[in-house]
């Protein structure tokens, strides 16, 4: 596969973000893709190494982590086909597990990379970076459609809540499989989380839309701005439709209750995201409407989320920004109980703390550090913060009590999993590994039906989910 002695010509080249002094002054995306030619040496880097670990999906930590790509991609074809120069073929073996590469080709932390053989020793293929290629490349040529067409056409209608990463994947396999295909979002753009839980500067609305429009065009219709037991019935759904995949996502955002969380000025991330996104969208990316100008802003939480929320404050230009986290920092390089292949639980510094730390003078991350009230104006607005570090057992330490400044507080403590509610109102009340519920007519995929996870993980959900459901359609025909 690929060049047998790439691994040893090439060096690893990922595409490089822009400077940081030039991209937090716009939410323009922070990559710039190498040139075609520089690709093929990135996969002409995937060498024959006959036990592909990137692909295999290698599960630990209790079966919720996982080494290598969860979603069954054949990795090793694909990037020999990029180094070949037969892209179209490339991309047909790449649309075969993945419908949304788009995405994952910006967004995935790439676990396949971590796991990739030539990463034992070396630094990995750069399999995320391909994988972006390989679809912005198809796109380009109009080779995506094609593969969203169905052979036939079923009479069978099927309906699925929530258009997020699990929803747009599950809505173009089975359009793909024939069946006539509703998604319902109840906000006013489709997307999920992919359009507002994630700021532009990372994924930029423009590739959402794109492929949004190609699943229109073969034949999938959206339902925008149209909430389940408030604009239409799950009775009424399951009336119109054979069947139901709720892939509504893990929505409920973990709360902090400490006093003083009444505050205004203390909120969810993924609002302050969504605010953040919608002015990108009625703006333009060129526009930074420095509305934290002389702020104080602290993020509470080391995740992704929080990072993305110290990309947009300082694009905001906020005055400070500020990061809390309970754990304690990580080690810079694996440990005894962390071995290759695993994904490497090592400190890392995200776009939003590079340049969180390259605008502020002040220290950037404080870890182990819990937050213990929230202290307000006279007229309900939070102007600080009381924290304390903690012990291994994320209890108090005396004595480490400190008060820092907050005009905005932004929670990005992550999600604690789907609305009851909504699987309620369809009478929800188990849901096994295949996808089935204990209501035959209705599915659950995605971080709705495994909690908070990965966009690939939401993916391979989405299309497992709706190949399930094809199997109990075409059973009815025989019975």
């Amino acid at each position: 596969m690929a060049d047998p002695f790439g691994f040893l010509k090439y060096t690893r080249k990922d595409n490089p973000y822009r400077p940081v002094e030039e991209r937090v002054q716009d939410w323009n995306e922070l990559q710039v893709p190498l040139d075609v030619e520089e690709r093929q040496e990135q996969a002409a880097r995937c060498m024959s190494c006959g036990i592909p670990f990137c692909h295999t999906g290698l599960f630990y930590g209790g079966k919720r982590a996982v080494s290598g790509c969860p979603n069954d991609n054949l990795i090793p074809e694909w990037n020999d086909l990029v180094y070949r120069g037969e892209f179209k073929k490339a991309f047909d073996r790449l649309a075969k597990t993945n419908p949304l590469p788009e995405m994952t080709g910006r967004v995935c932390p790439a676990p396949c990379e971590k796991a990739c053989t030539e990463g034992l020793n070396g630094s990995g293929v750069t399999i995320h970076d391909n994988e972006r290629f390989i679809i912005d490349n198809a796109f380009e040529n109009d080779w995506v459609k094609e593969t969203g067409l169905p052979v036939e056409r079923t009479n069978f209608k099927v309906a699925i809540v929530g258009s997020g990463p699990a929803g747009l994947s599950a809505a173009w396999r089975l359009n793909q499989l024939g069946h006539n295909v509703t998604v319902y979002e109840r906000s006013d753009r489709a997307g999920g989380l992919l359009m507002y839980g994630i700021p532009n500067m990372k994924l930029d609305k423009e590739v959402v839309d794109r492929r949004i429009k190609v699943m229109e065009d073969v034949g999938i219709q959206f339902v925008l701005s149209t909430e389940i037991g408030v604009d239409i019935t799950a009775e009424e759904l399951q009336s119109q439709y054979d069947r139901v995949i709720i892939t509504s996502g893990a929505s409920v955002p973990r709360d902090l209750k400490v006093p003083g969380r009444e505050l205004h000025g203390v909120q969810f991330a993924v609002d302050y995201l969504t605010e953040c996104t919608k002015n990108v969208l009625k703006y333009g990316k060129e526009a930074t409407s420095k509305k934290l100008a002389g702020k104080h802003v602290v993020v509470i939480g080391g995740g992704d989320t929080g990072n993305d929320c110290i990309g947009s404050a300082i694009r905001q230009g906020a005055a400070s920004v500020k990061q809390l986290e309970i754990t304690p920092q990580l080690p810079q390089t694996r440990t005894a109980v962390n071995p290759w292949p695993e994904y490497p639980m090592i400190n890392r510094t995200g776009y939003g703390q590079e340049e969180g730390l390259a605008t502020n003078e002040e220290k950037l991350t404080y870890y182990s550090t819990s937050t213990t009230s929230f202290i307000g104006a006279e007229r309900g607005q939070v102007i600080a913060i009381e924290t304390t570090q903690v012990d291994e057992r994320f209890q108090p330490v005396a004595g480490t009590e400190q008060v820092l400044k907050a005009d905005l507080v932004l929670l990005a403590m992550g999600f604690t999993g789907a609305e009851q509610r909504l699987l309620d109102s369809f009478s929800v009340h188990e849901v096994y590994d295949d996808y089935t519920t204990d209501n035959e007519r209705v599915y659950v995929a995605g971080d709705a039906k495994r909690g908070p996870s990965l966009v690939i993980w939401a993916i391979r959900e989405g299309r497992k989910a709706a190949e399930t459901v094809d199997q109990m359609l075409r059973a009815l025909v025989y019975q």
